[in-house]
C-alpha cells in the first residue's frame, strides 16, 4: 500500500483529503474519529452549481478487514431510522458550514476488549487489522468517477463495554466481498489537488525540498512506492456496496 501525503494530509484518489487518522494507527477508545477535508483545502465550493466541472456527489465509508472478513457500515449515505448510534448520516451533510467533516463512529460491541483479539472471547473476535474504506462519487474536470481508497488501521487499543451506546455488529454488517479493492475498470489520471492538470503525480522524497514549493498550497509531497489506488468507473455499474 502507498500514499501521497502533503503536510501530514493524505491525498486520496478523488476529492477527499484525510487529515486523520494516519495510516496504520492503533485505535480504540469510545469512537473511531475521522477528519476529512472535502474542499481541496479551500479550492472547491461547498455548494457548487450542478453543472460545475468539478464537484462531489457522494462519500460513503466502511470498515473492512480481510482478517475477520467483516464489512461494517460507518456511513452509507443514508440516515439510520432504527438506532441513531448505529452509523453516521451522509458525510457531506455533516457540519454544513465547514469544509472539514468530523466523523465520530461509536465502536460496535464486537470490538470491545484489549489488544488484537487473539485468544479473546467472541465479544472481541472482530478486533485486528482493518481498512477505513472510502468510496467517492465525483466529477473532476467534467468526467465522472467512482473510486475506492483503503486506509489501513489497527483496532488494538482498549475499547470498553457501553450497553447504552454500542450496537450489535450485525446491525452494521454488509456482505463480505473479497477482491473488491483489487478490481479496477477505470482510471483516474493524477490526483486532483496535487496535480490538477491530470498528469502524473510528482513524488519527492520526504527529506528533499521542492524547488518550486510543489503541490497545492506549496506543501511537501511524500510518496511511498507506487500509488496504491483503486478506481472503478461509474459507467461499469455504479456503487460497489
Amino acid at each position: 500500500m502507498a500514499f501521497i501525503t502533503v503536510n501530514g494530509q493524505i491525498y486520496t484518489p478523488g476529492l477527499a483529503i484525510i487529515n486523520a487518522p494516519q495510516p496504520y494507527t492503533p485505535l480504540g477508545g469510545e469512537t473511531l474519529q475521522i477528519s476529512i477535508d472535502v474542499s481541496g483545502n479551500g479550492q472547491l465550493s461547498l455548494s457548487p452549481e450542478d453543472d460545475a466541472p468539478t464537484l462531489f456527489h457522494d462519500l460513503t465509508i466502511f470498515l473492512t478487514s480481510t482478517e475477520t472478513e467483516k464489512n461494517l457500515t460507518i456511513s452509507n449515505g443514508t440516515t439510520t431510522t432504527t438506532n441513531s448510534t448505529a452509523y453516521i448520516g451522509p458525510v457531506l451533510d455533516l457540519e454544513p458550514s465547514s469544509t472539514v467533516k468530523h466523523i465520530n463512529w461509536i465502536w460496535p460491541e464486537c470490538f470491545v476488549g484489549e489488544g488484537d483479539g487473539d485468544g479473546d472471547s467472541s465479544s472481541s473476535s472482530a478486533r485486528g487489522n482493518y481498512n477505513i474504506s472510502m468510496h467517492q462519487s465525483f466529477r473532476w474536470n467534467g468526467t465522472e468517477y467512482y473510486t475506492v481508497f483503503d486506509l489501513p488501521i489497527s483496532v488494538s487499543n482498549g475499547i470498553e463495554e457501553d450497553e447504552g451506546e454500542r450496537v450489535d455488529c450485525a446491525v452494521l454488517e454488509n456482505e463480505w466481498r473479497p477482491g473488491v479493492s483489487a478490481a479496477s475498470n477505470g482510471s483516474l489520471l493524477g490526483q486532483p489537488w496535487v496535480d490538477g492538470d491530470g498528469g502524473n503525480v510528482v513524488i519527492v522524497d520526504n527529506e528533499e525540498e521542492e524547488e518550486d514549493g510543489g503541490g497545492s498550497g506549496g506543501g511537501r509531497v511524500k510518496g511511498v512506492g507506487v500509488l496504491g489506488w483503486v478506481v472503478v468507473g461509474l459507467v461499469m455499474g455504479g456503487v460497489i456496496l
